[in-house]
Protein backbone atom coordinates (compact mmCIF):
# COMPACT_ATOMS: atom_id res chain seq x y z
CA UNK A 1 0.00 0.00 0.00
CA UNK A 2 2.73 2.37 0.97
CA UNK A 3 4.25 2.07 -2.23
CA UNK A 4 0.81 2.70 -4.33
CA UNK A 5 0.64 6.10 -2.19
CA UNK A 6 4.08 6.92 -3.25
CA UNK A 7 3.33 6.14 -6.75
CA UNK A 8 0.19 8.72 -6.74
CA UNK A 9 2.77 11.66 -4.86
CA UNK A 10 5.49 11.06 -7.89
CA UNK A 11 2.54 10.22 -10.66
CA UNK A 12 4.23 7.18 -11.81
CA UNK A 13 1.51 5.47 -13.29
CA UNK A 14 3.05 2.73 -15.14
CA UNK A 15 4.00 1.26 -11.22
CA UNK A 16 0.18 1.96 -10.45
CA UNK A 17 -0.78 -0.04 -13.73
CA UNK A 18 1.92 -2.71 -13.08
CA UNK A 19 0.63 -3.22 -8.90
CA UNK A 20 -2.88 -3.37 -10.36
CA UNK A 21 -5.02 -6.44 -10.64
CA UNK A 22 -5.02 -7.59 -14.14
CA UNK A 23 -9.35 -8.38 -13.53
CA UNK A 24 -9.57 -4.34 -12.80
CA UNK A 25 -7.04 -2.45 -13.74
CA UNK A 26 -7.95 0.26 -15.95
CA UNK A 27 -6.48 1.02 -19.70
CA UNK A 28 -4.64 3.52 -18.96
CA UNK A 29 -4.69 7.00 -16.47
CA UNK A 30 -3.87 10.40 -16.02
CA UNK A 31 -2.68 11.49 -12.53
CA UNK A 32 -1.90 15.21 -13.82
CA UNK A 33 -5.11 16.56 -12.24
CA UNK A 34 -4.21 15.03 -8.55
CA UNK A 35 -4.09 16.66 -5.44
CA UNK A 36 -0.77 17.37 -3.91
CA UNK A 37 -0.83 14.31 -1.76
CA UNK A 38 0.80 15.16 2.12
CA UNK A 39 0.48 11.71 4.42
CA UNK A 40 -0.89 8.50 4.47
CA UNK A 41 -2.03 6.65 8.10
CA UNK A 42 -2.65 3.01 7.82
CA UNK A 43 -5.33 2.50 10.40
CA UNK A 44 -6.13 -0.96 9.62
CA UNK A 45 -4.97 -4.23 7.84
CA UNK A 46 -5.52 -8.08 7.53
CA UNK A 47 -4.21 -11.45 5.63
CA UNK A 48 -6.05 -14.30 5.10
CA UNK A 49 -4.35 -16.77 2.48
CA UNK A 50 -3.80 -14.83 -1.02
CA UNK A 51 -6.07 -12.16 -0.12
CA UNK A 52 -5.49 -8.99 2.04
CA UNK A 53 -7.58 -5.46 3.19
CA UNK A 54 -5.77 -2.45 3.94
CA UNK A 55 -7.77 0.67 5.48
CA UNK A 56 -6.14 3.50 4.99
CA UNK A 57 -6.84 7.77 4.93
CA UNK A 58 -4.86 10.27 2.84
CA UNK A 59 -4.43 13.61 3.19
CA UNK A 60 -4.09 16.11 0.63
CA UNK A 61 -3.96 19.36 0.07
CA UNK A 62 -6.08 21.28 -2.61
CA UNK A 63 -5.77 24.93 -3.64
CA UNK A 64 -5.93 26.55 -0.31
CA UNK A 65 -7.70 23.83 1.51
CA UNK A 66 -7.47 19.98 3.02
CA UNK A 67 -9.07 17.09 2.06
CA UNK A 68 -8.84 13.08 2.70
CA UNK A 69 -9.59 10.08 1.08
CA UNK A 70 -10.20 7.14 3.12
CA UNK A 71 -10.36 3.61 1.53
CA UNK A 72 -10.55 -0.22 2.46
CA UNK A 73 -9.06 -1.47 -0.35
CA UNK A 74 -8.65 -4.99 -1.19
CA UNK A 75 -5.56 -6.93 -2.33
CA UNK A 76 -4.52 -10.60 -3.91
CA UNK A 77 -1.38 -12.09 -4.35
CA UNK A 78 -0.26 -13.92 -6.92
CA UNK A 79 3.39 -15.62 -7.75
CA UNK A 80 4.38 -13.91 -4.57
CA UNK A 81 3.39 -10.44 -5.20
CA UNK A 82 0.34 -8.55 -4.05
CA UNK A 83 -2.31 -6.45 -6.51
CA UNK A 84 -4.49 -3.82 -5.65
CA UNK A 85 -8.29 -5.15 -6.58
CA UNK A 86 -10.53 -2.76 -5.94
CA UNK A 87 -11.36 -0.34 -2.57
CA UNK A 88 -14.11 1.65 -0.97
CA UNK A 89 -13.14 4.57 -1.18
CA UNK A 90 -15.03 7.69 1.21
CA UNK A 91 -13.70 11.76 0.47
CA UNK A 92 -14.17 14.53 2.03
CA UNK A 93 -13.11 18.15 3.69
CA UNK A 94 -10.33 18.53 6.34
CA UNK A 95 -10.91 21.07 8.43
CA UNK A 96 -7.51 20.91 10.78
CA UNK A 97 -7.90 22.71 14.41
CA UNK A 98 -5.50 25.60 15.01
CA UNK A 99 -3.86 23.37 17.73
CA UNK A 100 -3.60 19.81 16.00
CA UNK A 101 -1.01 18.96 14.08
CA UNK A 102 -0.60 20.57 10.82
CA UNK A 103 -1.84 18.00 7.92
CA UNK A 104 1.70 18.82 5.94
CA UNK A 105 3.47 16.58 7.89
CA UNK A 106 5.78 19.19 9.59
CA UNK A 107 5.45 17.94 12.32
CA UNK A 108 4.41 21.81 14.01
CA UNK A 109 0.66 23.08 14.82
CA UNK A 110 -1.18 23.94 12.00
CA UNK A 111 -1.63 27.63 13.89
CA UNK A 112 2.60 28.38 13.35
CA UNK A 113 2.87 26.17 10.16
CA UNK A 114 0.15 26.22 7.18
CA UNK A 115 -2.83 28.14 8.68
Amino acid sequence: MRSRYCAFVFKLSDYLQETWHQSTRPQSMNLDPSPEWTSLHILDHSTRGDTGTVHFRAVYRLGDGWGYLEETSNFAREGGRWFYVSGDTTEGPLKPGRNEPCPCGSGKKYKACCL
